[in-house]
């Protein structure tokens, strides 16, 4: 009887333990890193993947986000590293910023790769976006789904450009990735690489001419303030956003809450697409609309002269080929071409 009861009351201390130390795995806040604000889709997905993981799991998982890559001191370029050993706990974070570190996610940087927002889907949505999430999990981080930061355009302060000539001698402020600097060079432009915060003030003094961004970051940043008054539609390159949880962390949550961040993540993604894309893409062409109206020179480029700028970057292109992995191209390559288009 003795030995019976010694036994019961070991088990019954068990089952105590076991949900005191499933607790206390649980922090009472969450570091959740993100490039931009409120103001924009990108900050806009994060706070939406914040606020529903918080109300999902009651408040056991909460989340705080940290804008501006304040928690590297404002330089995107580190936020992945940040990720891997556990500055960071949860990110929404940009292919682009990442490349450095990942240098398969360099694809969506490859000049003219991209032509249309179905080819996006073609790669995030199919085995191309699964490949990078198999890549991104050896790298030491748990992706969970795609959005988007869109296409990136072209705008400067002096005069339209059609041609790859246009861009001749002209400085333009590019983000620190060193594929972007190859293809400025390679159009014989000047790329000046600088943080978004410093850019903003750079393109007012006339240090830089020009930039390039979604348009969804030039009119949330009303860049026709600072004398970008001539943008060129090229779609040269995309930005696809990936929502990421620091292993560690995300094996202190219960299989169930995983499965509730896990979803959040990809509601917060698709309700990103959707509005990132908003307003450019089909019958609504209400954000070109608005930039004309406010005095804006838009060029949507022409086939012929988009064949221009393909031709002028391909050495790029051929050699980022070698670098991000002939076959990774190779598959992104085949899913685009078996698109269904617009």
């Amino acid at each position: 009887m003795l030995l019976h009861l010694t036994r019961l009351l070991l088990v019954c201390a068990a089952v105590l333990v076991i949900p005191q130390a499933a607790a206390q795995s649980y922090r009472s806040e969450y570091r959740l890193s993100c490039v931009l604000g409120s103001g924009f889709p990108w900050g806009q997905a994060a706070e939406r993947w914040a606020e529903l993981v918080r109300e999902q799991t009651q408040g056991r998982i909460n989340i705080r986000l940290y804008t501006g890559a304040s928690l590297v001191g404002g330089d995107q370029t580190r936020e992945f590293p940040s990720i891997q050993q556990g500055v960071i706990d949860l990110a929404v974070g940009s292919t682009i910023n990442w490349s450095p570190q990942v240098k398969e996610l360099n694809l969506f940087s490859l000049p003219f790769l991209l032509p249309d927002h179905k080819a996006i889907d073609a790669l995030t949505q199919g085995a191309v976006g699964r490949e990078l999430f198999a890549v991104l999990e050896k790298n030491g981080v748990i992706p969970l789904a795609w959005g988007e930061n869109g296409f990136r355009e072209l705008s400067n302060s002096r005069k339209p450009i059609a041609l790859p000539a246009d861009m001749k001698g002209m400085k333009f402020r590019v983000v620190g990735s060193p594929v972007f600097v190859d293809i400025f060079n390679a159009l014989k432009a000047r790329p000046m690489l600088m943080s978004w915060v410093d850019a903003q003030p750079a393109l007012v003094e006339g240090v830089v001419d020009g930039q390039e961004n979604p348009l969804s970051v030039y009119l949330a940043s009303n860049m026709l303030r600072v004398g970008q008054r001539y943008l060129t539609a090229w779609r040269y390159v995309a930005d696809p956003l990936i929502f990421v949880v620091n292993p560690q962390v995300w094996a202190g949550w219960s299989v169930s809450d995983r499965q509730i961040v896990r979803q959040a993540a990809q509601q917060a993604a698709r309700e990103n697409i959707e509005r990132a894309r908003r307003g450019l893409m089909g019958h609504d062409a209400s954000q070109w609309r608005q930039l004309e109206a406010a005095g804006v020179s838009v060029t949507h480029l022409t086939a012929a002269q988009r064949a221009a700028f393909v031709q002028a970057t391909r050495p790029v292109y051929d050699k980022w080929r070698k670098t991000i992995g002939a076959e990774l191209v190779g598959l992104a390559e085949q899913a685009i071409a078996a698109r269904k288009e617009p």
